[in-house]
């Protein structure tokens, strides 16, 4: 009974977009979202930035997802809830669309409105039309692939952080208009801030001594680990008892999940040493802290080498997820910027060894980051803007 009602509730809603969508656009309006409307974040937020200090005659709204709403209160933004009906007006009526990932199938995009997608992160992991298996309840592989591609022929603009990740993405989202190579707007804090005041002062405001470098944990989600649609458990493999007993006089670590995880960390016994900052809106912030990043998959280590710091990759199920998961793009274990290990006490390990090293970076670094990080270096947002905003002259 429940799917049947939310099914006549998205057609009343597609036609009344439908409907909507025939008035004149908006043209001053865009409308952003960050993780299905989770977060205030990413790429997007990035953009908004920029356009509310350069051109103000925009007029900005956010979805939020009615479960996140305190994300966006006390805010200096303009929200309004996804899926309600000023959402549906807002959505019909605005000439823009920001977002960093898929938006519902069954949202009609208007004929005047300009979709730019920022997506959310380099590709390690195969995508869309390239995965061999998807493990998701109530779909197959090709219906999967079918509503991908259909969303994104919706897009008029994807934003890609180089030359390696444009040639991915217009084979696995086969996408053939405006693709942006302009770096990745999120990551224009890691040129403007990677300075020891703006640091210290990242560190108060989180709460975190001073005097402990700091171990950032941000691992991907496993694609068969569902818990229900759209969310994904995450076993923790790190051993925090050891790691605290080996490594709490000089570290802290704090853990951020994916953002698809659904998982509560119970960290009350690490008090001290384990600070979970899952629900921080912005990671760029916790690699301007950290001191070294431990990630397994991610997209994150593509990011977090522009600051140019020592990476460890925790990869306790390579082989499955290699061989049967998702698969990658290129060789990781060769071209991995950083040691691959599978237990904690290799972590331990490396860990102590980038220490008493003074955090070296692999001879391989510097070719690893002149493929992927060549366009990071803070002008990104202002690129995109330009680009898909500014050059309209439409205010």
């Amino acid at each position: 009974m429940k799917k049947i009602l939310k099914s006549i509730a998205q057609q009343i809603y597609f036609l009344a977009m439908l409907l909507i969508g025939k008035l004149p656009a908006k043209k001053n309006v865009i409308m952003f979202e960050s993780f299905q409307g989770k977060q205030y974040s990413d790429n997007p937020r990035a953009i908004y930035e920029y356009i509310k200090a350069h051109y103000p005659g925009y007029t900005c709204y956010w979805s939020v997802h009615k479960n996140f709403l305190h994300n966006f209160q006390n805010k200096d933004v303009r929200y309004i809830k996804r899926l309600s009906p000023y959402w549906v007006y807002m959505m019909a009526r605005a000439r823009y669309w920001v977002t960093n990932s898929r938006m519902p199938l069954w949202i009609p995009k208007p004929k005047h409105t300009v979709y730019l997608q920022t997506w959310h992160g380099t590709p390690l992991k195969k995508l869309a039309n390239d995965m061999e298996e998807v493990h998701i309840p109530g779909t197959t592989a090709e219906q999967y692939k079918k509503d991908f591609l259909k969303e994104a022929g919706k897009w008029d603009f994807l934003i890609s952080p180089n030359a390696y990740s444009t040639a991915i993405f217009r084979s696995a989202f086969q996408f053939r208009q405006a693709i942006l190579e302009t770096g990745y707007p999120r990551n224009d804090i890691l040129a403007a801030q990677n300075n020891r005041a703006s640091i210290k002062s990242l560190k108060s405001k989180l709460g975190l001594p001073a005097d402990k470098k700091v171990i950032l944990y941000a691992p991907t989600w496993r694609d068969n680990q569902i818990h229900e649609t759209g969310k994904y458990r995450f076993e923790l493999k790190l051993d925090l008892d050891q790691l605290q007993h080996h490594l709490s006089h000089d570290y802290i670590l704090i853990l951020r999940m994916h953002y698809l995880v659904a998982e509560q960390l119970d960290l009350a016994p690490y008090q001290g040493f384990a600070y979970d900052f899952s629900n921080y809106e912005d990671i760029a912030q916790l690699y301007l802290i950290s001191d070294l990043l431990i990630t397994d998959y991610s997209s994150v280590f593509f990011d977090y080498a522009i600051l140019k710091r020592p990476m460890l990759f925790f990869v306790y199920d390579i082989e499955e997820y290699r061989d049967h998961l998702r698969g990658f793009y290129f060789d990781f274990e060769k071209e991995a910027p950083g040691p691959l290990v599978t237990t904690t006490a290799q972590v331990i390990d490396e860990v102590k060894k980038m220490d008493a090293a003074g955090y070296k970076l692999p001879d391989s670094f510097d070719a690893f980051y002149q493929k992927f990080c060549y366009l990071e270096c803070g002008e990104s947002a202002r690129r995109v803007v330009e680009r898909v905003f500014a050059e309209r002259k439409e205010l």
